[in-house]
């Protein structure tokens, strides 16, 4: 007679069986509460000590998924893993030459820092110069061309052709100034512009600049103002002289 062995009955779809110790007939399970057994012994905690935890399953699929990808992008580059590295590096440096190039974005007023000309210290023009020339003395270009514009507007407050007035910008500054002082237009918006570039931008000022800001601050100290009776006589004239010549 030919018999088989539990391998046997196993692999032919049979539910295993149990062999009783006094040599009976062996006890057969059947194949529902013998899946429900194992299941129930794997499930012990014995068994599960060393599962990675769900957190490091996590990372492990984001890494598979980020694998994938660049696998899938050095396929799709020209020579491969190296054609993607030397990709990136590009990127990187196009980056970083912008980032240099543009420095950083230009902070609207109100949104970080203080937008006004001044701080909470009121001080005098010549206070600012004094300070400004120490900055500069130092190698603190920056600082030295933050108060030498600050030494400018006050000089003009002080000179009544500016209205103090806490909050002022080195935009608004340069404006109105420009309107008095219609022959230094171009410099005053230059350097109410440099001002903003190294107080909002985090532009590193040099020494150039710093020089560029102290002689307009010296010039405008030296100039005639326009004023209202200045620019109301000079409309007054030219109208005169084209009625004449009408």
């Amino acid at each position: 007679m030919v018999t088989r062995s539990a391998g046997a009955r196993t692999a032919a779809g049979e539910a295993p069986s149990a062999v009783r110790s006094d040599g009976d007939v062996p006890v057969t399970i059947p194949r529902g509460p013998a899946r429900e057994a194992a299941e129930d012994e794997l499930s012990k905690p014995m068994y599960h000590e060393n599962d990675p935890s769900p957190l490091r399953r996590l990372l492990d699929w984001v890494w598979e998924r980020v694998g994938d990808l660049l696998d899938a992008a050095a396929g799709a580059t020209p020579g491969g893993w190296v054609g993607l590295a030397v990709v990136a590096l590009l990127v990187v440096l196009l980056l970083t030459g912008l980032r240099l190039r543009m420095g950083a974005l230009r902070r609207a007023p109100g949104t970080g820092g203080s937008a006004a000309l001044f701080d909470d210290r009121p001080r005098s023009a010549d206070q600012h110069r004094a300070a400004a020339e120490r900055h500069a003395d130092a190698g603190r270009w920056s600082e030295a061309l933050q108060e030498r514009m600050r030494a400018l507007v006050r000089s003009l407050e002080e000179r009544a052709l500016l209205d103090p007035r806490p909050g002022r910008t080195a935009d608004e500054a340069a404006a109105e100034a420009a309107r008095a002082l219609p022959g230094h237009a171009e410099a005053l918006y230059a350097a109410a512009l440099a001002f903003d570039e190294v107080t909002y931008a985090e532009r590193p000022a040099d020494r150039a600049a710093y020089i560029r800001l102290r002689d307009l601050d010296h010039a405008v100290r030296r100039s005639r103002p326009r004023l209202a009776d200045d620019r109301a006589t000079a409309e007054t004239t030219g109208a005169t002289t084209g009625g004449d010549a009408a």
